[in-house]
């Protein structure tokens, strides 16, 4: 697929800021994060393998995905990247920071872990079971998902019976899958770059972790922002915004 199929565009001049969303997102959920972020650079947002408009075919392994935020960095062939990721997206912008520190210059990971060894995708299974999936319309999506409504209208497609899921829900289970039985901690080790890692304090990661990521860093900051649930750029946008700004200057200023 060509890399302007799975690459979303929001403008703005300057460095690279490559946007990496959670399992089950894509690309364009970032928006409105996106709109105050382009006064800092030119900001991006992929499409992760399996979601959006890229390919919904594997391999599902962690590196595929760093290699493809990697090769979209390359091919914007502005420079090392600021690379911000929620949940899988933090993980991959690890990644890209261990495998390839020259062409990363910053990054920032929204509640995600390391070390999950042990949990099975089996507990989300009956729950994404539940969703009255296809959904009567784009309103009914909003209802149902309450304050992630917006969200995961972003998230949905039309079919002749109604709204589904835009990602395969068996291609979801084998990439979280992985993260039950490795950890990666030594990909955390790798990370030269400045990190910021911001965790919700009602967030679904085991405790503690984050923080150490932080401290296991070279240059690394935590910031837990109480009461914010797993996607913490909206459960508490103006605390995400003010932590992530704080973070972006300092670094451009170097």
């Amino acid at each position: 697929m060509d890399r302007r199929d799975t690459v979303v565009d929001f403008g703005g001049e300057g460095p690279p800021i490559v946007l990496l969303h959670g399992l089950m997102g894509r690309a364009r959920t970032w928006w409105p994060v996106a709109q105050w972020l382009k006064p800092y650079g030119h900001v991006v947002a992929l499409d992760a393998a399996g979601h959006g408009r890229a390919a919904k075919t594997g391999p599902w392994h962690t590196e595929r995905f760093v290699d493809d935020v990697l090769d979209t960095i390359r091919w914007l062939d502005e420079g090392p990247a600021i690379v911000i990721g929620h949940s899988m997206g933090g993980l991959h912008a690890w990644g890209a920071a261990a495998t390839a520190p020259e062409l990363v210059r910053a990054v920032v990971s929204e509640d995600m872990a390391p070390d999950q060894v042990g949990k099975s995708v089996d507990e989300w299974r009956s729950y994404f079971d539940s969703w009255p999936v296809p959904f009567e319309s784009l309103a009914h999506v909003r209802a149902f998902f309450g304050d992630l409504g917006d969200y995961f209208t972003e998230c949905v497609v039309e079919r002749e019976d109604g709204f589904h899921l835009a990602a395969d829900l068996e291609n979801l289970y084998e990439i979280a899958g992985e993260w039950g039985v490795r950890d990666y901690w030594s990909i955390v080790d790798k990370v030269g770059c400045p990190l910021l890692v911001v965790e919700g304090g009602r967030g679904s990661m085991p405790p503690g972790q984050q923080a150490e990521v932080a401290a296991r860093a070279v240059d690394g900051r935590h910031v837990e922002v109480p009461g914010a649930h797993h996607v913490v750029h909206l459960a508490a946008p103006r605390a995400y915004r003010g932590a992530v700004e704080a973070f972006l200057s300092e670094v451009l200023s170097r």
